[in-house]
């Protein structure tokens, strides 16, 4: 009898290719089985599970391993068979104005090594591909892994991305990088096919995988920072729209009430905003909460935390988180603010969705727990039952654990076998998101 959920075939054309794909599932799970424990788990007979184990043996993704011994039991040793996780890895790369982080893991899943390289205020196009390629070469080595045992790689990058076409659109936070470069940099670096999408989907995609620790139907996972993006989950699936542009809050334009209007800018935050910027991402994004801060700062006479957002650079958001963290006055009243503006943004979303559970990520996630205190009690005003909402597991790191899953997720589709050329025609049927 077959196992529930798992799909084998009955017939013999397709056979060998349906049924290592099921035996391979379930032993990449487990890691290591008895034959006669994975032909129950998958329900084929073990004459079956054994003839398919013996031709992936061939191609080298599984190994038979000594026999159980054991002393309670009679008659013949139960033969063991091990998912050979080492035959083959993934790349995946997040790149954005700040950072840049690259991991490789093996077709378990199972990170090796990763790198982050932080980069300077303002960093150029060329810059930023020649740490990448400096970062690649880094990873291989430190894991002691060939070009040639790379056998897919994804990367996440902002802006509007077509991963039809592995094309970046527009980006203007690093127009250095748009067009295909990123891919054929990456593509020429292990020289396998590169697949490239927009971060934020490739962040809710992270979170499904190593982020939230229970499954959900029904999610949005929101990047909050200068940029304003939500990935949306529905029926477990991710949604992309019509133009997949679905989850692009920061264009949000919401009525503001009384008393609502955004102050000016200090005179000593007033640096260039990204361009671009819709009119949520105004009202609420990185570059606003610095300039509350900066105001909340003189008017409560805190000349050190305005000495030190003059003195941030690209980093004045992360010197107001930190602030707030440690309780001063100025940040706090700032973030309250900004969190109560992003309240109606939730709201917008749960009249709309009606998500079980809403997953704020990006550069604003810092401030953790207490953050999510203020958005509740500006929640509670509204009628409808609002949404669970929890502060990302993954952080700064959802990105890139979601180009992991992507890469390791063609590879299963593929078989467990290298891919040759472009990616997967399946995998590039939509267009892309702008965001960041």
């Amino acid at each position: 009898m077959t196992a529930p959920g798992t799909v084998v075939a009955a017939g013999t054309e397709f056979m060998r290719e349906i049924n290592a794909s099921a035996i391979l599932r379930r032993l990449r799970s487990e890691r290591s089985m008895s034959v006669a424990a994975l032909a129950e788990a998958v329900g084929l007979s073990r004459q079956a599970v054994t003839r398919s184990l013996h031709a992936l043996a061939a191609e080298g993704i599984v190994e038979f391993t000594a026999p159980e011994r054991r002393t309670t039991r009679m008659g013949r040793p139960a033969q063991l068979v091990r998912f050979r996780a080492e035959a083959g890895y993934v790349l995946g790369v997040s790149i954005d104005p700040q950072h840049l982080r690259v991991a490789l893991c093996d077709l378990a899943g199972d990170v090796v090594t990763s790198e982050h390289v932080e980069f300077p205020p303002e960093v150029a196009g060329e810059e930023a591909l020649a740490a990448l390629v400096a970062a690649v070469a880094r990873v291989l080595e430190t894991a002691g892994v060939p070009r040639e045992d790379v056998w897919y790689a994804s990367a996440g990058a902002p802006g509007i991305v077509d991963p039809a076409a592995g094309v970046i659109k527009l980006i203007p936070s690093m127009p250095g990088i748009s067009g295909d470069i990123l891919v054929r940099i990456i593509g020429d670096a292990v020289g396998c096919p590169v697949y490239l999408d927009n971060d934020v989907k490739l962040a809710t995609q992270g979170e499904l995988w190593r982020g939230v620790e229970h499954p959900q139907e029904s999610l949005v996972v929101i990047h909050w920072g200068d940029r304003v993006g939500a990935g949306i989950v529905l029926k477990g699936e991710l949604y992309r729209g019509a133009s997949n542009d679905a989850g692009d809050i920061g264009f949000l334009d919401l009525l503001v009430g009384p008393g609502e209007t955004a102050p000016d800018p200090a005179p000593d935050t007033d640096l260039p905003r990204p361009p671009g910027l819709g009119r949520f991402e105004e009202w609420v994004g990185a570059g606003e909460i610095v300039a509350l801060a900066s105001a909340a700062a003189r008017r409560l006479g805190d000349d050190d935390l305005r000495f030190r957002l003059g003195a941030g650079g690209d980093h004045h958001v992360d010197t107001v988180i930190d602030a707030f963290t440690d309780g001063t006055p100025a940040a706090v009243a700032a973030i309250e603010v900004a969190a109560g503006r992003f309240a109606k943004g939730v709201a917008a979303i749960r009249a709309i969705l009606d998500p079980s559970l809403i997953v704020i990520g990006g550069p604003l996630a810092r401030c953790g727990e207490p953050l999510l205190d203020v958005i509740r009690r500006d929640l509670e005003s509204h009628p409808l039952n609002q949404p669970a909402l929890e502060i990302s597991a993954l952080g700064d790191d959802a990105v890139l654990f979601g180009a992991l899953y992507h890469a390791l997720a063609e590879i299963e589709r593929a078989g467990f076998g290298r891919l040759d050329g472009k990616p997967a025609e399946s995998a590039h049927h939509d267009h892309g998101k702008r965001s960041n």
